[in-house]
């Protein structure tokens, strides 16, 4: 289980992926002036399934990054969410002699990238949506920001260097559950009695269509928790997540395991998310 961490001063060194850092806030902002320029303006609109979308914004959005990326990492893989692996490099690692899935190299680097997390409400001109680019090395999250376009706010961490917004610190404050906003994504069917549990212990849930920003907002304490059974990609939460706990959230996946893994399947996760009391208590919860 993650728990949260001591953070040490901006000024007493330098984070250690400063330069990835720096790429990928103007990676975003470029994505990001994309969306603003075509919101309320677009073209095309597809669906991916029967309630997901994908927009030229997202193509876009999510080329610009690519180039950006490229052009000062190119060694680098990337994993986007609208056109997969752009390279040959599988994100989880190459398979031993047996088939079975090798360990990370420790210098293994992949950009995870949801150029546009929220694509539903960007296209019904709902503005709640962001673009999210997080740095995976050796199969952890070492970088991460999320941009919301609308709000021009720019949610960023490095890991062991605490979560920053415009680049002031910040971090989950913990205050009472029963005070508490908290984003709740739960399954349709066999858990109303755990979603009455929780509703019962908080002020109020929201569910509010953009996963990266819910795990970004705990940090900041918009939210006072994340709870999302399952859906959630790797690109939903590569570089939310990581906000999240360098916000002093514990985060982890809803059984308690680790929150991020390389080799787990598109839309095979689910997260709990929240200050370490509170964790505990909504992980009791959806276990009850």
């Amino acid at each position: 289980m993650s728990t949260s961490v001591a953070h040490p001063s901006s000024a007493s060194r330098a984070p250690s992926h400063a330069r990835e850092l720096e790429v990928a806030i103007a990676a975003a902002r470029a994505a990001a002036a994309i969306q603003v320029e075509r919101y309320e303006r677009l073209e095309h609109v597809v669906k991916k399934s029967a309630r997901d979308v994908v927009t030229e914004a997202d193509h876009r959005s999510e080329e610009a990054i690519i180039v950006a990326l490229r052009a000062a990492f190119p060694a680098d893989s990337v994993l986007a969410e609208e056109s997969g692996h752009s390279d040959a490099q599988r994100a989880d690692g190459p398979q031993d002699g047996a088939g079975a899935r090798a360990p990370v190299a420790a210098d293994h680097r992949i950009w995870v990238i949801d150029p546009l997390d929220g694509t539903v409400n960007y296209a019904a001109g709902i503005p709640h949506f962001c673009v999210s680019i997080g740095l995976i090395v050796g199969g952890r999250p070492a970088v991460g920001v999320v941009l919301d376009p609308m709000r021009d706010e720019v949610f960023s961490a490095v890991a062991g260097h605490g979560a920053h917004l415009d680049g002031r610190p910040i971090h989950a404050p913990g205050a009472d559950l029963g005070d508490a906003v908290i984003s709740l994504a739960l399954p349709p069917s066999g858990f109303a009695r755990r979603e009455l549990a929780i509703r019962k212990a908080v002020r109020v849930p929201r569910s509010m269509g953009s996963a990266a920003l819910g795990l970004t907002w705990v940090a900041s304490g918009r939210f006072g928790a994340f709870v999302q059974w399952r859906g959630l990609s790797l690109w939903d939460i590569a570089a939310a997540g990581l906000i999240a706990q360098e916000g002093g959230a514990t985060v982890t996946a809803v059984d308690g395991g680790p929150w991020f893994d390389l080799t787990r399947p598109t839309r095979a996760t689910g997260i709990v998310a929240a200050p370490p009391p509170h964790h505990a208590t909504l992980s009791a919860l959806l276990r009850a």
